[in-house]
C-alpha cells in the first residue's frame, strides 16, 4: 500500500510516496516517487492543475555511462585527425564511427535502424546530434572517405590510447582467431569474404577471419587483424607476427620476455620458428592429441593435481576427484627440445565419454541396419564396396574412427554377408585421449602450475570473441556490408566497443562492484530521462528516474549519483 515517507537530509525534511509490497514473504519497497520539501507540495497543492500536460521518457543510463567512458578516449576526435574531410553540416566521420560505436555498446541494430533507436534515447542531452543524419546512406558516404591505412592508423592510435588507460602490468598475452559469416552473395566482389571451414557450421557462407590479441590481466584488445576468409589460421599468424610483437613490447615495455599464448590452429614450422628466431619472444601453445599417442597413453598414476584457481574452488567443496590432473616432461618438436605438460580433466573427460556411448549406439543401431538389407540382399546393398562406403560416410558424420568396429564380408551361395564386432583395443585407446590436452612452451623455468594456468587463461580472448558473437550487444555478426572497406570500418566499431566495454568492467572491478559490462548496460538501460512540459511553462524540465541499487551502485563506482532527479558528480 502507498503511504508518505520523509528523509531528513542536512535536517530538511524530504518527502516520497512509497509503494510496499511483500515479495518472498517480506515487506519492500516497489516503488518510489519523490514530492520533495513541504514548501514544494504546498507549492504543488495550491496549483491545482500544476500536474504536467505531457511526459516524454527516454533511455537515459546505458548512453551516458558508454558517453562517460570514451571521453577520456575521444574517438571522434582522433578520427578526424587522421581523416580530412570537407565542411558539410552533417556530423564528422569521426562522429559518425562515435555514434555507431555507441550503439554496438548497447543495443546493436542496422544503419537503417540506427536513427529510429536515437530518438528514443536522450542522446540530445547527452551528446547533441543531428539525428536524421544518421542514416545508412550518409554512413555509407562518410564511412566511404577512409582508406585501409587510415583505418589501421586509427584502430592502432585507438587500442593505444585504450591500454595507456588501463596500462597493463602482465607480459603474458593471448591470442586466437575466429570467423564471422556474412549474407553475401557469390557474385558480389570482395577479397575479405570468402568460403572457408566455419567455426559454426555454415561452410555455405562467405565469412571473414579476425585475429585478436588481448592482455592476460586486464584482457583489453591490444590488436586486431581481419583477413580472408579462406586463409589458414597459422599462415595469418605468420603475417601478423611482427606486428603483434610490436605492440606486446608496447604494451610490456622494453624489458624482460614476452609470452604468447595460442592454440594448434596457429602451429606450424614457420610459425614457430619465427619465434624461436626472437630473442625474448616465448610461446605456449596446444598440440594435437592425434600426433602424439605416446603422451596420450601414459598412466594416469604420474598424473598429479595442479594449483589452478577451478581446483582451489573444487577443493574448498569437497571435490578432489573432479580436479585437473597433469604430467611434464619434455620432447623434441618442430626441431628443438620442449617442455610438454599433458593434462587430464575427469569433468570434461566424463562428457565425452557419455558423447562417444551415444554415438557408438548410433554407429551399432546403423550396423544392424546395413547387416539386415544386406543379408536379404536388398537393391543397391549387393556390393561390398558400396556398404563400405556408407560405413565411412557414418563415420564421418559422427566424427569417429572408421576403426572402432571390425566389418567383414563373405559369400555364401553365391550371396554377399556382413557380420561386424566391436574393436575394444582401438575403442580404448580412442578412450584414452577423453579429457587429455596436450601443452608445448618454450619456457623451462616455468613450474607446471604457472604452464598450466597461462594455457587456460586464453579463455579471456575465447570470452571476448563470444561477446563479438551476442545477437544484441556488439553484434560483428552477421556482417551486413557489402563492401570490403565497409566491412573493416563495421569491424573496427565492434572492437572499439568491446574495448571499451572492458573498461566499463574494469572500473566496476575496482569500486568492488562485481559486474560484467552486460550486465552494467542491462541495468542501466532500464534507467530513464524524463522530460516533463509543466502548466505556464514554455520549456520542458528534465528529471531523471530514482535509480535502483544497482544502478546506483554503477553510477557510484564512476562517481556520480542523482539526487532529486538531477544527476550530479560526488
Amino acid at each position: 500500500m502507498a503511504h508518505l515517507h520523509k528523509k531528513m537530509k542536512k535536517g530538511r525534511p524530504y518527502y516520497y510516496v512509497r509503494e510496499i509490497a511483500r515479495v518472498d514473504g517480506k515487506p519492500k519497497v516497489i516503488n518510489q516517487i519523490y514530492l520533495g520539501s513541504p514548501e514544494r507540495i504546498l507549492e504543488m497543492a495550491q496549483g491545482g492543475n500544476s500536474m504536467p500536460k505531457k511526459i516524454q521518457a527516454q533511455a537515459f543510463g546505458a548512453l551516458w555511462l558508454a558517453n562517460l567512458v570514451e571521453k577520456e578516449i575521444d574517438l571522434a576526435g582522433l578520427i578526424d585527425g587522421i581523416v580530412a574531410e570537407e565542411k558539410d553540416n552533417a556530423p564528422s566521420v569521426g562522429e559518425y564511427f562515435l555514434y555507431a560505436v555507441y550503439n554496438r555498446m548497447i543495443q546493436a541494430c542496422s544503419k537503417r535502424a540506427m536513427p529510429g533507436w536515437y530518438k528514443a534515447t536522450a542522446i540530445q542531452h547527452i551528446r547533441p546530434v543531428q539525428i536524421d543524419e544518421l542514416n545508412s546512406q550518409m554512413f555509407w558516404f562518410k564511412w566511404n572517405q577512409v582508406g585501409e591505412r587510415q583505418l589501421q592508423q586509427i584502430a592502432k592510435d585507438f587500442l593505444r590510447r585504450i591500454s595507456r588507460i588501463e596500462s597493463s602490468s602482465s607480459d603474458c598475452f593471448m591470442f586466437d582467431t575466429t570467423n564471422y559469416y556474412t549474407f553475401m552473395a557469390t557474385d558480389t566482389e570482395s577479397v575479405l569474404a570468402q568460403r572457408g571451414k566455419s567455426k559454426e557450421g555454415r561452410n555455405w557462407l562467405r565469412q571473414i577471419g579476425v585475429a585478436l590479441l588481448v592482455s592476460r590481466d586486464k584482457r583489453i584488445p591490444l590488436y586486431y587483424r581481419e583477413y580472408e576468409g579462406n586463409r589458414h589460421d597459422s599462415k595469418m599468424f605468420l603475417q601478423t607476427m611482427e606486428d603483434m610483437f610490436r605492440v606486446m613490447r608496447d604494451s610490456a615495455g622494453e624489458d624482460g620476455a614476452l609470452t604468447v599464448v595460442f592454440d594448434k590452429g596457429m602451429n606450424s614450422e614457420d610459425n614457430i620458428a619465427a619465434i624461436d628466431a626472437r630473442e625474448g619472444v616465448n610461446f605456449i601453445t596446444t598440440y594435437s592429441t592425434h600426433y602424439a599417442d605416446h603422451l596420450v597413453h601414459v598412466d594416469l598414476d604420474r598424473f598429479k593435481p595442479v594449483d589452478t584457481r577451478k581446483n582451489r574452488k573444487l577443493a574448498q567443496k569437497g571435490r578432489e576427484d573432479d580436479r585437473l590432473l597433469a604430467w611434464r616432461t619434455q620432447g623434441e618438436y618442430w626441431g628443438r627440445k620442449r617442455t610438454v605438460v599433458v593434462t587430464y580433466n575427469p569433468l570434461t573427460a566424463a562428457k565425452q565419454r557419455y558423447a562417444f556411448e551415444k554415438k557408438m549406439l548410433r554407429l551399432q543401431d546403423t550396423l544392424f541396419e546395413f547387416q539386415s538389407r544386406v543379408n536379404r540382399q536388398a537393391p543397391y546393398w549387393r556390393k561390398q564396396s558400396v556398404v563400405l562406403k556408407r560405413y565411412m560416410d557414418i563415420c564421418s558424420e559422427l566424427h569417429i574412427p572408421s576403426d572402432l568396429y571390425k566389418v567383414e564380408f563373405y559369400v555364401t551361395d553365391k550371396r554377399l554377408r556382413m557380420n561386424f564386432r566391436k574393436n575394444h583395443y582401438r575403442i580404448g585407446r580412442y578412450i584414452d585421449r577423453f579429457g587429455k590436452n596436450i601443452i608445448i612452451t618454450n619456457i623451462t623455468d616455468w613450474s607446471t602450475d604457472e604452464i598450466v594456468q597461462a594455457s587456460l587463461d586464453r579463455w579471456t580472448v575465447e570470452d571476448a570473441f563470444r561477446l563479438t558473437k551476442d545477437e544484441s550487444q556488439v553484434a560483428l555478426r552477421p556482417v551486413r556490408h557489402w563492401t570490403d572497406s565497409k566491412i573493416r570500418c563495421h569491424i573496427f566499431t565492434c572492437i572499439a566497443a568491446l574495448a571499451l566495454l572492458r573498461i566499463i568492467e574494469l572500473r566496476l572491478r575496482k569500486a568492488g562492484v562485481n559486474m560484467t559490462a552486460k550486465a552494467a548496460m542491462r541495468h542501466m538501460g532500464n534507467l530513464h530521462s524524463c522530460l516533463l512540459w509543466l502548466p505556464g511553462k514554455r520549456k520542458a524540465v528534465r528529471m531523471l528516474e530514482e535509480p535502483d541499487e544497482a544502478q546506483a551502485d554503477i553510477m557510484r563506482a564512476f562517481g556520480w549519483k542523482i539526487a532529486g532527479g538531477v544527476l550530479q558528480e560526488i
